[in-house]
């Protein structure tokens, strides 16, 4: 008989999911390094100028399991006096690889980071995750209002 770890449900004897227990290592958010955002200076202010940032790179893990969630990002908004820096748009998004973080939770924490940067007329973030227990999420944050 297979040695291993049995438990009992419903009186029949079942043999305890080996998953059950493992994890790995997840950062908290503190590890989202928002520091390494830069603003470049946006040269047509009131131009109405929307700008569109796409990423299907993202990754970041479930809080729960430490198994990762990988998704596409889209920012777009119109920009008043700065623009984002895209390298340091990579990095930034880069240090979410290894957090624990809610999907949904993911996408108010960029926005809120992004409006703090560039201080923008609106912004919108969305993330498009892929499958997950037979489930898609796409998640939509909005700053400012839509035109």
């Amino acid at each position: 008989m297979s040695r291993g770890f049995y438990f009992r449900y419903d009186g029949i004897k079942m043999k305890k999911d080996k998953y059950s227990e493992k994890r790995f290592d997840i950062q908290t958010e503190k590890a989202i390094d928002a520091s390494v955002l830069e603003a470049i200076p946006f040269e047509y202010p009131g131009s109405n100028t929307e700008v569109v940032y796409e990423t299907d790179e993202f990754t970041s893990v479930c809080p729960w399991s430490g198994l990762p969630d990988f998704g596409t990002i889209i920012i777009t908004y119109l920009p008043t006096k700065n623009l984002v820096e895209l390298k340091s748009l990579k990095y930034y998004l880069t240090s979410y690889r290894n957090v624990g973080i809610l999907q949904e939770h993911a996408v108010n924490r960029i926005l809120k980071d992004l409006v703090k940067l560039v201080k923008p007329q609106t912004m919108t973030v969305e993330a498009e995750y892929k499958e997950r227990g037979g489930i898609w999420t796409r998640a939509t944050a909005r700053y400012g209002k839509s035109n």
